[in-house]
């Protein structure tokens, strides 16, 4: 049996306006494949919905300068290995996400992303239909697996 940690997640921040979502997603997924703790790594395995959580600019309307736009992220977090804490996890997986969000668009004024775990039950329910699926590429197949468990 996988000695894993499976948390339910959710990733907000804000994001300007031309701002692609499913690059977005790929960012976060991206940045959960390997989590640290006191110099210590481990896989991690992110697999969620993206989806924005504002209105788009009307048709033929052009955004504010500088308004900024609000995207998430639920999903369910996998960590490798048994002796992790729910609470670590989230606090590994927030540094490793608000460093490559940071380093992707805090140049155009989006905020550190606010990473909290949830009840598996709100993954499900709060995802709309037209969020986009992501999950982390190339990560180990076990947790891979796990995650989609509960997906």
């Amino acid at each position: 049996m996988l000695d894993s940690l499976i948390v339910p997640l959710l990733v907000t921040t804000d994001l300007p306006p031309e701002a692609d979502l499913a690059e977005f997603g790929r960012l976060l997924t991206g940045a959960a494949r390997t989590l640290d703790r006191d110099g210590e790594s481990y896989d991690g395995f992110l697999a969620g919905k993206v989806f924005w959580l504002d209105q788009p600019t009307p048709p033929g309307a052009a955004p504010a300068q500088g308004d900024l736009r609000f995207a998430a992220l639920v999903g369910f977090l996998a960590a490798a290995g048994s002796e992790h804490a729910t609470r670590e996890v989230v606090a590994d997986a927030r540094r490793a996400i608000s460093a490559a969000v940071d380093a992707r668009y805090g140049d155009l004024g989006a905020a550190t992303p606010a990473v909290m775990a949830i009840r598996a039950r709100d993954v499900r329910e709060r995802s709309p239909e037209s969020a986009l699926t992501v999950d982390t590429e190339d990560a180990r197949t076990d947790l891979v697996s796990a995650t989609h468990a509960y997906l």
